[in-house]
């Protein structure tokens, strides 16, 4: 795949995972539209990312989804690369939790529903492309889940089964579709699990247009790599692995 010249969307792009491939996409000499649902936060990307264009929405809500394809259309009909990085999570305690369904409806919409819809409703602009690619953002946690994220990690399993299944069926299109898992990255979004022990989001950004050039369609970043290795040979250990506190209640 080109890593250059092409015309990028880039959900959830004004922090976090998604600012950095932004700013990595732009520095590669793409034109980049970053969307995110608060504004203080769009306006900073903006002036820290010159060049790159920016539009307020969440991509959960059926009216901005609408508008900013709408948007694509009218000012950026080159579109030719989605980057559905945007996305949502809650700390679980499955036993005490009386609000689990709640919360995770909403990670399912923004996490992997959305994801759905917005690809389904840019398809046809993607598909006028000489060449055109769909990034979906996942996680390491799609393998084997942590159980204080329980609900966020069956969220990004359907997208890893999603994103599979949309790789064979757009490929007669001639539409690539790339699935991004990394592991615990130091975001604000993961501070709450620890995220101060991750890896840079730069090295993210970096790993991902490694593989975006040779058509590495799962691309396992830094030790995720590993763990899926290790998920193969033995679920049963990478579940362990995942859940240390809990590796004796989980042995049969």
């Amino acid at each position: 795949m080109n890593t250059t010249a092409n015309t990028i969307l880039v959900t959830g792009g004004s922090a976090g995972i998604g600012l950095e491939l932004a700013k990595a996409l732009l520095a590669a000499g793409n034109t980049v539209i970053i969307t995110g649902r608060d504004a203080a936060r769009l306006k900073a990307a903006e002036a820290a990312l010159p060049g790159v264009h920016t539009f307020r929405g969440d991509v959960a809500h059926p009216a901005d989804v609408d508008a900013l394809v709408q948007h694509l259309h009218n000012h950026h009909p080159a579109l030719n690369i989605i980057v559905n990085n945007a996305g949502y999570a809650n700390l679980n305690n499955l036993l005490d939790d009386t609000d689990t369904f709640e919360k995770a409806g909403r990670e399912m919409l923004t996490n992997y529903l959305s994801i759905i819809r917005l690809n389904e409703k840019l398809l046809p602009l993607l598909r006028l492309q000489p060449e055109a690619a769909i990034v979906n953002v996942s996680s390491i946690v799609a393998f084997a889940p942590g159980s204080r994220l329980a609900t966020y990690a069956a969220s990004k399993a359907a997208l890893h089964s999603y994103s599979q299944s949309l790789r064979v069926a757009l490929k007669p299109a001639g539409i690539k579709v790339f699935e991004l898992m990394p592991p615990l990255v130091n975001t604000e979004f993961s501070a709450e699990i620890g995220g101060q022990n991750g890896i840079p989001a730069t090295q993210v950004a970096e790993e991902f247009l490694a593989a975006l050039a040779t058509d590495n369609y799962e691309i396992r970043v830094a030790n995720t790599e590993a763990f899926y290795q290790l998920y193969l040979s033995s679920p049963q250990q990478a579940l362990e692995v995942m859940n240390p506190q809990a590796a004796e209640t989980l042995v049969p």
